[in-house]
């Protein structure tokens, strides 16, 4: 299968990788010195029992343009980063193209599909002037939540961490048999994967976790370990996640798991730094709007009250702030 993975960050990377390990025709789209390395070396794979893999991708490039057309394209980068992308999208698509979304958080094409009060209603939070509805048509698109977890070691390095599953899902629930070719694809790759008749109900049980633990853990620099084990910060957790809950169930989303199940299933992966915390820290713009303002965007839409997550939210968005304005990273070091 062609397939463009565009981004190759942590999960860019791990995804890239994978498909290209397992002898897919595979291109990536990256730019700067990370591009530079992986054109140089390859795109290095350190598992998680520690084996190395050097994937030798197809094209390593900088443009969406220079791809050509390919068979399932994966959305790899961060959310805020997606209408850089969007404009050129139509130079890699042919009649049959699949788009893979695996953003953290909340998607911008959430309503796409929704049967109910708000079908096709914009999330102005992600897309405030639209590239992305415009452009990323909804009929293409195909749902994903990504539970590896991964990171950036050096330039052209990917170490993964845990973790292998990779639900995917029809945005309207249908099972057909383009999305069980993305299931068999991820695979054939070493990931678990499922077929979900309810991608959204998914993508909430993995959202549970970005608002709360991200956020929280960019605020204070903790690890999800520190944070699950810590009384205030873990009921902290567990008021935003039971926001969110009353939220997703007005939209008709069910819960296969309690809150308490899923702050444990946090506390289980240990000393994570995530992915927010990693941002703060190499002083770049966080997903504040994915992991956090959509979320009080559906809360306004369903008039759900959500005082807690609307007070992190505040904070956090204010350390972005912080960080694009003054071009700063923010980590922690041993005091003299």
């Amino acid at each position: 299968m062609r397939i463009c993975v565009i981004g190759t960050g942590a999960i860019g990377g791990l995804m890239a990788a994978k498909f290209a390990l397992a002898d897919e025709d595979v291109t990536i789209i990256d730019q700067g010195a990370h591009l530079d390395a992986i054109r140089k070396n390859g795109l290095k794979l350190i598992c998680e029992d520690g084996s190395e893999h050097i994937a030798k991708v197809t094209k390593a490039i900088e443009n969406v343009t220079s791809a050509g057309e390919q068979d399932l394209v994966i959305l790899a980068l961060k959310a805020h980063y997606l209408d850089q992308v969007a404009r050129d999208i139509d130079s890699v698509l042919g009649p049959d193209t699949m788009i893979v979304t695996v953003q953290n958080g909340i998607p911008w094409w959430y309503f796409q599909k929704l049967p109910g009060p708000y079908e096709g209603r914009s999330l102005k939070s992600l897309d405030p002037t639209g590239v992305l509805g415009r452009n990323l048509d909804a009929d293409r698109l195909i749902g994903c939540v990504v539970y590896p977890a991964a990171v950036v070691t050096e330039l052209g390095v990917i170490h993964h961490i845990e973790g292998d599953r990779m639900p995917v899902g029809e945005l309207d629930g249908a099972i057909t048999e383009r999305v069980q070719r993305v299931h068999d694809v991820l695979v054939n790759a070493g990931f678990r994967s499922r077929v979900l008749d309810d991608i959204r109900s998914e993508i909430w049980l993995k959202a549970w976790g970005n608002l709360s633990f991200n956020p929280i853990s960019a605020l204070t620099h903790a690890t999800l370990e520190e944070i699950c084990t810590f009384s205030e910060t873990r009921k902290l957790a567990a008021s935003m996640m039971g926001e969110a809950q009353v939220i997703a169930e007005k939209l008709g989303v069910s819960f296969r798991h309690t809150i308490e199940k899923r702050i444990a299933g946090a506390e289980s992966v240990g000393a994570h730094k995530t992915s927010m915390l990693q941002d703060v820290e190499l002083g770049r713009s966080l997903e504040v709007e994915a992991l956090v303002g959509a979320v009080l965007e559906i809360a306004a839409v369903t008039k759900t009250p959500a005082p807690s997550i609307e007070a992190v939210y505040a904070c956090v968005k204010l350390l972005n702030k912080i960080i694009v304005l003054q071009k700063v990273g923010v980590r922690t070091e041993e005091a003299a």
